[in-house]
């Protein structure tokens, strides 16, 4: 974790205040299959979340992306503590976003596949940012972040960055979407 960043682990038993809405309790949960279902009808945009430690590069496919401030621009990865990159995105205290473009499905799917892992990063043509993260040169946009906050909660960390750079693409804006467990297209355009 970057020694700058303040780390806050919520409770991983009772989730929820003991309170009542409606009749029903805060600590009620769905069912985790069910729940997953109905985040699979959720389209996100799909990044490569990279980071660089000790000169070596990780990285993850991600959707779990979102904005939190403009004053300071700030952003937010949800990362699975399992995920191999994990423990060196919060090691390294620094991270790109990169927004895939509807043309970097197979990249997205290098990414995904563990056989991979040490080689991700020969698939595309990367730079390094202002922070010493990887960004990909073909992304739409390229968000540099430095770790500013570490939410634990549940399977996930929530990363919170602060943007020190942001690399817009001249090209096209054709993001690549993921939703219903597969990669999609943005064809129909603005409606």
């Amino acid at each position: 974790m970057s020694e700058n960043a303040n780390v806050v682990a919520l409770p991983t038993g009772k989730r929820f205040p003991e309170a009542r809405a409606g009749g029903i309790s805060l600590g009620a949960a769905v069912d985790a299959g069910r729940f997953k279902l109905g985040m699979r009808r959720l389209a996100a945009g799909v990044s490569i979340i990279a980071t660089t430690l000790e000169e070596v590069r990780y990285g993850l496919v991600a959707t779990a992306v979102n904005s939190v401030s403009a004053d300071p621009p700030t952003l937010l990865v949800c990362v699975s503590q399992t995920a191999s990159a994990h423990d060196f995105i919060s090691r390294a205290g620094r991270f790109s976003v990169n927004v895939l473009h509807a043309d970097d499905r197979e990249l997205a799917e290098n990414f995904s596949r563990p056989e991979f892992r040490t080689r991700r990063f020969s698939f595309g043509e990367w730079s390094t940012a202002t922070t010493g993260a990887p960004v990909l040169d073909s992304a739409l946009v390229a968000f540099d972040c430095l770790i500013a906050q570490e939410a634990r909660v549940a399977s996930h960390t929530v990363f919170f960055g602060q943007v020190v750079d942001v690399r817009l693409s001249d090209g096209p804006i054709d993001p690549l979407l993921f939703w219903n467990s597969s990669y999609h297209t943005a064809e129909a355009g603005p409606r």
